[in-house]
């Protein structure tokens, strides 16, 4: 257990930015699956994971009510915890009890009564937990060892919430199963970077957020930093999701459970199994899966959702665009994730669907975004917002016209193949944002060349409907010396005579030393 002791260290020592352990723990944890299909390990090694997650948090508050019971506080009593939004852990379900039996032959049963008795004594995580440890196929020997290596990181205590530590491993850990299963998208999960300025852009402060593919519901958990570090009210937001794949779906659920939030998330396929047909939402986030080809379009042909064109059969694109705006409320807004072919494809129909929804005046600002964003795929991305009502609902009149962003160069390499946005990164593109819609104290809007400006429509139909910020925003002009045009044109004449006259010395030279071998030129 080298490998297990090593990751241990790294992460004790950073749990940053840098994703050095997650790596290392993939790594150690990877080795231990033996045979086993990718598919069925990531059900293992997550099960558990969310386990030591509950466990951890637990933890740490039994022991602070232990050191209470002077003062009346029952560390035994479920109540005390869930007053803190933590939830209860019978003790046949505890971490430190499963350690302890880790090598036992029995190990698999113990964990399957483990998950049972924390969905029993947690209602809103009945259905949620995996509880499939004690089948045959999985051999005891490597589950004890996995329980071992996740013994050594701490993930659910207060410190390790803060830094995101579960939604970092669960990140790192999905793309390896996604590159495992030969699944390369985004859509297992949003780095926390881009759902925080996705967030930061709508402001969802108070209404309906819907997620239609809400992968582990992390733009519902970031909403809900947003409105407590801003002051609001938790209660002001009722939140709606769906996930089709049932692993994540599951976390989804775990993942707002464990904070507290109570959110209507629904398990399916969101094109064909709508399972919030009648929402009209006031805020939509989102990361749609990129470029699907697989999503059976050819079935919903005459889908009312489709309202600006039929989205081809071979890419889901303009199927998400367009179910995002057929959920959006008379005044709603959103921001979403799509592949960078969106703002510019022509094929298939695309380019007169997106000409549709740009003469529909629904665009409000397209954000073009830097490369190796994403741990699971190299696509270049960009960010849609779309506004319902662009007269003058909360800000200015903003018809007619859309922002581009230019933001790929922003943002810092936290490895070799790995980019992070920072906070003033986020911080320049909302305060763009925010002062070109008129936002009360965003200041004043400016175009910056090479970075932002704002296009009127005629301007964008002269450019075929093509969404690209690039193609607006112009180059960034180079930094010239502040000498005058004269002066700098006669110390280049200098230079340049000088190089002649050293050349003509050379030649001197040259001839010269070939005269006294014998040769004249």
């Amino acid at each position: 257990m080298q490998n297990t002791n090593a990751a241990s260290e790294k992460q004790k020592k950073d749990t940053g930015a840098n994703i050095g352990f997650e790596a290392e723990l993939w790594l150690t944890a990877d080795a231990l699956r033996g045979s086993m299909d990718s598919g069925e390990y990531k059900h293992v090694v997550l099960g558990l994971i969310f386990l030591k997650y509950i466990s951890d948090a637990f933890e740490e508050l039994h022991t602070k009510l232990i050191t209470e019971k002077s003062q009346g506080a029952d560390p035994e009593d479920s109540d005390e915890y869930r007053r803190f939004n933590v939830f209860w852990v019978p003790p046949e379900a505890r971490w430190s009890h499963l350690k302890a039996q880790a090598k036992q032959a029995t190990i698999g049963q113990l964990v399957d009564d483990a998950m049972s008795g924390i969905e029993r004594d947690n209602p809103s995580l009945k259905g949620v937990l995996p509880k499939e440890y004690a089948r045959p196929a999985l051999d005891k020997q490597r589950l004890g060892q996995l329980i071992d290596m996740i013994s050594n990181i701490m993930i659910g205590d207060a410190k390790s919430r803060s830094k995101d530590v579960l939604g970092r491993v669960y990140e790192y850990f999905l793309s390896q199963f996604a590159s495992a299963e030969g699944k390369k998208g985004g859509e297992f999960y949003t780095p926390r970077c881009v759902v925080s300025l996705l967030v930061e852009m709508i402001e969802p402060y108070k209404g309906r957020i819907y997620d239609p593919c809400c992968g582990s519901s992390g733009m519902f958990v970031q909403s809900e930093e947003f409105i407590s570090a801003h002051g609001g009210k938790l209660n002001d937001i009722n939140i709606f999701g769906q996930e089709s794949n049932y692993t994540t779906w599951r976390l989804a659920k775990m993942n707002l459970a464990i904070r507290g939030v109570d959110g209507n998330i629904a398990h399916g396929d969101t094109f064909h199994n709508d399972r919030h047909p009648d929402l009209k939402a006031d805020y939509i986030l989102a990361n749609p899966p990129f470029n699907i080809s697989d999503w059976r379009g050819e079935l919903l042909k005459n889908d009312k959702r489709w309202k600006y064109g039929v989205p081809p059969a071979g890419n889901a694109n303009y199927a998400w665009v367009q179910h995002i705006i057929h959920h959006l409320a008379p005044t709603g807004v959103a921001g979403f994730v799509l592949a960078n072919g969106s703002m510019s494809s022509n094929s298939s129909g695309e380019g007169e669907i997106r000409k549709n929804i740009i003469e529909a005046d629904l665009v409000d600002c397209m954000v073009a975004m830097p490369g190796q964003l994403f741990y699971s795929t190299q696509i270049p991305v960009c960010l849609w917002f779309l506004a319902r009502d662009r007269k003058n609902h909360k800000f200015r009149d903003r018809r007619g016209e859309i922002l581009f962003i230019d933001a790929r160069k922003l943002g810092r390499m936290v490895d070799r193949s790995h980019l992070e946005l920072a906070a003033d990164d986020i911080s320049k593109i909302t305060k763009t944002y925010h002062a070109w819609r008129g936002e009360k104290g965003a200041g004043k809007y400016v175009d910056a060349l090479g970075y932002c400006k704002s296009v009127k429509l005629e301007e964008i139909r002269h450019h075929g409907y093509v969404l690209t910020p690039g193609r607006y925003v112009g180059a960034e002009s180079q930094e010239i010396d502040s000498e005058p045009f004269e002066d700098r044109m006669k110390s280049f004449s200098s230079e340049l005579s000088a190089q002649f006259k050293k050349s003509e010395q050379l030649e001197k030279e040259i001839k010269t030393n070939l005269k006294k071998l014998g040769y004249e030129i």
